[in-house]
């Protein structure tokens, strides 16, 4: 798995314009699978994730979690396209993308995981999002589960 994780103020996700799910402070994950992953894959993410510690502190010091800041959440969209190949040509190949059923069984299980440690909503798999967001710091960090 591949996720692009971003702390932000607002962030919000709509499909043919109409707003499916938004939320106020916490984490945008936009989320990639591929066939090789597993639950273990999974466990590593939700893990890393919900206590990774980017947000501040009373010092001004990123020394908490989502899990510590009242009221924080998460947005989790797929995005397929993180498993871009780009060294041949000027089109990007998505092979390295996980099968559709498969990507999605994995995605909402990992949604799944997120939300019994932390309020989780998403974006619906394999549709045309637009997704706003007021990114917070800004902090992005890149997560791959295969590079631990």
């Amino acid at each position: 798995m591949k996720i692009v994780i971003q702390r932000v103020k607002r962030a919000s996700v709509t499909v043919d314009r109409q707003l499916i799910s938004e939320i106020q402070y916490g984490l945008l994950l936009f989320v990639g699978v591929e066939d090789a992953d597993t639950a273990e894959d999974i466990s590593y993410a939700v893990r890393k994730i919900v206590n990774m510690r980017i947000f501040s502190d009373e010092n001004d010091k990123m020394n908490l979690s989502v899990k510590d800041i009242s009221n924080a959440s998460i947005l989790s969209i797929s995005q397929f396209t993180l498993f871009a190949a780009t060294k041949k040509g000027n089109r990007p190949s998505f092979d390295g993308a996980g099968k559709p059923l498969f990507a999605k069984r994995l995605y909402e299980q990992f949604n799944a995981s997120l939300a019994c440690e932390i309020p989780t909503k998403t974006g619906q798999f394999a549709a045309d999002m637009q997704i706003e967001l007021l990114n917070d710091g800004p902090v992005t960090i890149i997560l791959d589960t295969k590079n631990r």
